[in-house]
C-alpha cells in the first residue's frame, strides 16, 4: 500500500508542475500570479532530484561510497582537506551561484517571463545538473585534477594544452567582471562593504575552531549565524567615522578585492575559503528562502507579459532575439560553465564521499535554479515601465533633459503592450521614477543598469509588503548586500580554481610552478592570476568605457563555452567507462548549447547591426571614438578566440569518440589509484 501512495504522491506532484508551466504559460487575459512560477519551480526540483539524478547516479556514473576520495588519499591539510558534506554543500553552491542566477534571469525578464523560466526549468534539470555533477565525479576520480589537465589525459596533450590556454582566458574575463560587479555594487557603501569585510573574521574563526576539533559544525554554525545576522543590522548604526572609513571609492575597493582574492587563493582552504562560503551560504539560501516565502504570501502579479515584442532582437536590455541570447543571459540558474571550475577545483579536494556528489554536484545546481525563478519573479512583478526605465542607460541622471528623454523612449517603446486591466504600468514618468528612488534611498534609478538594482527594487517591495516597519530603504540597500555576498563567494572559489589551472599549465614548463603544495608555487601563481583580472577589472572602475566594461557582453558567450567543453569531457568519460548507451545525457545537452554559443558568438562579430561587434568598431571608427573603435575590435578578437578554441575542442573530442566506438578496444581511463575507504578513520560513521 505504501509503494502505491508514493506512485500516487509523485504522479500527483508531477502533474502539478506540467500544470503550473501549462498556466503560465498560456494564461492571457489577465497577469498570472507568481505563485505558479514557485509551484513550477518546486515540482521541477523535487521530481528532477527524486528520480533524474538517482538515475543518473546509480546507471550513468555508478558511485562506488567504498572509494576513498582524493580528499583523503591526498589530504595535506591546505587544499586537499576532508570537510562535512554540509559544509561542502555550502561552499560549493556559495561557489557557483555568483551574480547569474540573480542577473541574468532579471535582464532576460525583457523577452517576456516565460522564455527565461522555461529555459531555466529545462536547462537546470537535464543539462546544469547533469553537468556539474558529472565534473565533479570525473576530478573525484583523478585525484582531484582540473578540467583541461582531465582533457589532457583522457583525449590528447594537444587538446589539454588548447583547453587549459582558453580556460585560463576565459576564467580571467568571467573574474574581471565578477570583481567589477562587487565594486559597483559597494563603492560608496559603507553598511554593505561592512556587512562584507565582517564574514572574513567571522569565517577564519569558524575555521579554526571546527579544524581544531574542540567544538563541533552545529555549534559554529548558530555562532556565525548569530554573528553574521548581527552584522547586517549593526551596519545601518555605524558611527559617522566609521562610515567615512569605510566609504571607498571604485578603485580603492579593486585593490581590496585583489588582496582578499590573492589572500583566498594562497590561505589554506579551511581556513578562509571553505568556512565563508559555508557561512555566506546561510545567508544566500535563508535570504531566498524569506523572498520565496513572502511570494507565497503576497502571491504577486507578473506584470511583465510571459512574452514582450522584444523577442525579435529589438530590445535594449539584452541586444539580440530570443533566441539564442535567453540562453546566453541566462547561465548560473539553468546550465553553466563555470561550475565546471568549481567541480573540478575546490570541491573534488573537499568530498569525503562519492555518493555525496548527488547532494552536493546535482543538487546545488537545481537549488540555484530556485534562486534564478525568484530573480524573475522580483523583476517581472514590477511596472514593465519601470523595469525599462531602470535599465535604459543614461549618461548623466542630474539631468532632467536625459531622463525625460528615458521616459520617453520607454513610453513609446511600451505603448503597444498597453492592454488590460493593468495598461498603466507600461507607462511611466520622471517625477513617478524619482519617487521610487527615494523611497529605495538613492538618488536616482533611471539608468542603474546591469540587473542588480532592478532585483533590489523589486525584492525590496515584497519584503516591505510584509515587513513594513524596515522601510524600502532598509530593504533595498539589503538587497544590495545579498547580491554582493553572491557575487564575492564566486570570486574567491574562482580565483583558487584559476590558480590551480594556471599551475597545470606553467608546471609544463616549469614543474615546480606546478607543484600546488608548495607556498613559492602557489604565491607566484596567484599573483599572476590576480593581476590578470585585477587588470581588467581596474579599467572598468577607473574608465566607464574601458575594456573591462566592454567584455560584458562576450560574459554569457565565455560561461557558456565553458559548458560545452566540460559536456565533451563528460561524454568522453561515459563513452570511456564502457556505458556509450548513456552517452545522451552529455551529448545532447552538449549539442544544444553549441549552437546556441556558436550562434550568438557569430553574431555578436558578424552582425550588421550595432549587435556587431565589427559594426560597433566601424561606427565608432565613423564618429572619431577611437577607445570604441579598439573596444569592440578587441571583443571581436577575444570571441573569436573562444569560439577557435572551443572548435579544436569538440572536434578533437568527436575524433577521439569515433575511434573508441570504432575500435572495440577496452579504453584507458587515467583514474587515480582504487583505495578502500576503510582505510581512513575519519570517513566512518
Amino acid at each position: 500500500m505504501k509503494r502505491f501512495a508514493k506512485i500516487f504522491l509523485w504522479i500527483a506532484v508531477s502533474a502539478l508542475g506540467v500544470l503550473a508551466v501549462l498556466i503560465s504559460a498560456l494564461q492571457r487575459n489577465e497577469p498570472v500570479q507568481a505563485m505558479w512560477l514557485v509551484i513550477a519551480g518546486v515540482c521541477s526540483f523535487a521530481v528532477s532530484y527524486r528520480f533524474y539524478s538517482a538515475w543518473l547516479m546509480a546507471k550513468v556514473l555508478v558511485l562506488d561510497a567504498e572509494r576513498a576520495t582524493p580528499a583523503l588519499t591526498k589530504d595535506d591539510g591546505k587544499d586537499f582537506v576532508p570537510t562535512n558534506k554540509w559544509v561542502v554543500f555550502g561552499h560549493h553552491f556559495a561557489a557557483i551561484a555568483g551574480p547569474g542566477p540573480l542577473v541574468g534571469p532579471v535582464l532576460a525578464a525583457q523577452f517576456g517571463y516565460l522564455p527565461g523560466a522555461l529555459w531555466i526549468l529545462i536547462g537546470a534539470t537535464l543539462g546544469g545538473g547533469v553537468h556539474d555533477a558529472v565534473v565533479l565525479f570525473g576530478s573525484m576520480r583523478r585525484d582531484g585534477k582540473s578540467l583541461g589537465q582531465m582533457l589532457k589525459e583522457e583525449i590528447n596533450p594537444v587538446i589539454g594544452l588548447v583547453a587549459m590556454m582558453g580556460l585560463l582566458l576565459i576564467i580571467t574575463v568571467i573574474l574581471a567582471v565578477l570583481g567589477l560587479v562587487v565594486v559597483k555594487a559597494l563603492a560608496h557603501s559603507p553598511w554593505g562593504l561592512f556587512t562584507i569585510a565582517m564574514t572574513i573574521p567571522l569565517a577564519v574563526i569558524m575555521g579554526v575552531a571546527i579544524k581544531s576539533g574542540k567544538a563541533g559544525v552545529g555549534p559554529v554554525t548558530v555562532a556565525g549565524v548569530i554573528g553574521l545576522l548581527a552584522c547586517v543590522a549593526g551596519g545601518r548604526f555605524l558611527s559617522p567615522d566609521v562610515n567615512a572609513f569605510l566609504t571607498l571609492d571604485a578603485t580603492t575597493l579593486c585593490w581590496t578585492i585583489m588582496i582578499y582574492g590573492f589572500a583566498a587563493s594562497v590561505l589554506p582552504v579551511w581556513l578562509l575559503l571553505a568556512p565563508r562560503d559555508y557561512l555566506s551560504t546561510f545567508m544566500k539560501l535563508g535570504t531566498v528562502a524569506v523572498l520565496a516565502l513572502f511570494v507565497v504570501i503576497l502571491n504577486p502579479p507578473l506584470m511583465m507579459p510571459a512574452v514582450t515584442k522584444f523577442v525579435d532582437g529589438s530590445g535594449w536590455v539584452v541586444p539580440g532575439p530570443v533566441f539564442p541570447f535567453v540562453c546566453i543571459t541566462i547561465a548560473c540558474g539553468a546550465v553553466s560553465g563555470f561550475h565546471s571550475l568549481i567541480s573540478s577545483g575546490t570541491t573534488p579536494k573537499l568530498m569525503k564521499s562519492e555518493k555525496d556528489i548527488r547532494l552536493v554536484g546535482y543538487g546545488s545546481m537545481v537549488t540555484e535554479m530556485l534562486v534564478a525563478l525568484m530573480a524573475i519573479i522580483a523583476a517581472s512583478s514590477l511596472p514593465p515601465a519601470q523595469y525599462f526605465a531602470i535599465n535604459t542607460g543614461v549618461v548623466d541622471p542630474s539631468k532632467t533633459v536625459q531622463l525625460e528623454a528615458v521616459v520617453t523612449k520607454v513610453n513609446t517603446s511600451l505603448a503597444s503592450m498597453a492592454t488590460g486591466p493593468h495598461a498603466a504600468a507600461f507607462s511611466t514618468s520622471v517625477p513617478e521614477m524619482q519617487s521610487l528612488a527615494k523611497e529605495m534611498g538613492e538618488p536616482s534609478l533611471i539608468g542603474k543598469v546591469g540587473g542588480a538594482p532592478t532585483f533590489a527594487v523589486g525584492m525590496a517591495m515584497m519584503f516591505a509588503k510584509v515587513l513594513p516597519a524596515g522601510g524600502l530603504d532598509l530593504w533595498y540597500h539589503f538587497a544590495i548586500m545579498f547580491e554582493a555576498l553572491f557575487i564575492l563567494t564566486t570570486l574567491d572559489a574562482g580565483t583558487r580554481v584559476g590558480r590551480f589551472i594556471l599551475q597545470d599549465l606553467l608546471g609544463q614548463a616549469v614543474p615546480a610552478l606546478g607543484n600546488t603544495k608548495s607556498w613559492p608555487a602557489n604565491i607566484i601563481t596567484s599573483a599572476l592570476l590576480v593581476s590578470a583580472w585585477g587588470f581588467f577589472m581596474y579599467q572598468g572602475a577607473v574608465d566607464p568605457d574601458g575594456i573591462a566594461k566592454s567584455l560584458w557582453p562576450i560574459f554569457g558567450i565565455a560561461n557558456q563555452l565553458l559548458a560545452v567543453i566540460a559536456f565533451c569531457l563528460g561524454t568522453t568519460l561515459i563513452i570511456k567507462m564502457g556505458r556509450a548507451r548513456y552517452a545522451w545525457t552529455t551529448a545532447v545537452p552538449l549539442v544544444f548549447l553549441t549552437g546556441v554559443t556558436f550562434t550568438a558568438g557569430l553574431m555578436k562579430i558578424f552582425s550588421d547591426s550595432p549587435l556587431g561587434f565589427l559594426w560597433s568598431a566601424r561606427d565608432a571608427a565613423a564618429k572619431g571614438n577611437a577607445r570604441g573603435e579598439f573596444n569592440n575590435y578587441f571583443d571581436a578578437i577575444i570571441t573569436g578566440v573562444f569560439l577557435l578554441s572551443v572548435t579544436i575542442i569538440v572536434l578533437g573530442c568527436l575524433r577521439e569518440w569515433v575511434r573508441l566506438l570504432r575500435s572495440g578496444e577496452k579504453p584507458r581511463l587515467h583514474e587515480g589509484e582504487y583505495v578502500k575507504i576503510t582505510n581512513f578513520s575519519i570517513a566512518k560513521p
